[in-house]
């Protein structure tokens, strides 16, 4: 081989290496459209959260961030997708808490994942709290006449198994030791529309679908569940400053992605959402539906799931409640 074809082949080796390590470099994230999946059916509670907190990361990162809702099983099937996803960052799972929280203890193997160990905490977005509401038919008046009604056997409406609703009221008589019979109703409409029916007479729902009915008198609010008194219903007393702290229950919707996702892309996930949570204009969408901001990071959001799985587990093992109630 002459010296001259000696140097072109270096030449062309050398740029073939170079060519190769130019694809190796990983693109800058994002470098494409993000997927937000959405467990619950569009027009909901989470629903609303979701669009409001898509698009201002999609401002904020200057991506399109698309909500994909994927409802079904509590919540299950659209984090399985998820949690089934590549942790690159483009596929996110907005969720209500008791998700990954007391559906383990319901579903175990049939989530088709593990909450825990698949899926990585990004932030707490929001919370939320039930309020207890009873028929004047009842003739409950008070938190105290509910507690006496529910220890001699009650029945009550929820917007569905294992919904705030329904957890709720069982967290509270597993307390009180109360004898409770669950009616599940496919949301917090229809459950609404029977207590205002008088097929029920009580019920841990939604503040939004009940408080004007408070106000009218057609429904009787005793309690919210609520660390806080709603601002939709401040006269309404918590259940704490009702003398049962232990009661006390809180909901959330968590952002978060699949395992293997990078530190550096849930440190600014977890800044965007922030910001999109500080934005006047989504503060204003969340507390109009009796939503709280809540700017809580990677290792607060893993404690609140952490602490939640313990509470539900052992609610629902006490209260013998299976996935089918």
């Amino acid at each position: 081989m002459t010296q001259a074809s000696r140097r072109r082949l270096l030449a062309a080796a050398a740029l073939a290496l170079a060519a190769g390590a130019v694809q190796a470099q990983p693109q800058a994230w994002p470098s494409k459209p993000i997927t937000l999946i959405a467990p619950f059916p569009a027009g909901g509670p989470l629903d609303a959260v979701a669009r409001a907190v898509a698009e201002q990361l999609g401002a904020g990162l200057k991506q399109t961030v698309v909500v994909d809702n994927r409802a079904g099983a509590t919540g299950n099937i659209g984090a399985q997708a998820v949690a089934r996803a590549p942790g690159d960052g483009y596929t996110l799972l907005l969720t209500l808490d008791t998700s990954l929280t007391a559906n383990p203890a319901l579903y175990g193997k049939r989530m088709g994942f593990d909450a825990e160990r698949d899926l990585r905490p990004v932030a707490t977005t929001a919370s939320f709290s039930q309020m207890l509401v009873v028929t004047p038919a009842s003739g409950i008046q008070d938190f105290k006449g509910f507690i006496d009604q529910a220890r001699k056997g009650l029945n009550y409406g929820s917007a569905g198994n294992a919904s705030p609703g329904h957890l709720t009221m069982e967290a509270l008589g597993s307390l009180i030791h109360a004898q409770l019979n669950h009616v599940p109703y496919r949301g917090n409409a229809p459950a609404v529309t029977d207590l205002l029916g008088g097929q029920i007479p009580a019920g841990f729902v939604a503040i939004p679908s009940v408080a004007q009915h408070v106000s009218a008198g057609r429904l009787k609010a005793l309690a919210v569940s609520g660390s806080k008194r709603s601002p939709l219903a401040p006269q309404v007393p918590t259940v704490e400053e009702l003398g049962l702290a232990g009661a006390t229950t809180d909901f959330s919707f968590v952002l978060m992605a699949p395992k293997g996702t990078p530190d550096a892309i849930v440190k600014r996930l977890h800044e965007e959402t922030a910001r999109a949570l500080a934005q006047e204009g989504v503060a204003q969408r969340l507390r109009a539906l009796d939503m709280v901001p809540v700017n809580a990071g990677p290792e607060q959001t893993a404690t609140l799931l952490r602490e939640g799985r313990v509470r539900w587990t052992r609610v629902i093992q006490e209260r013998r409640i299976t996935a089918d109630q």
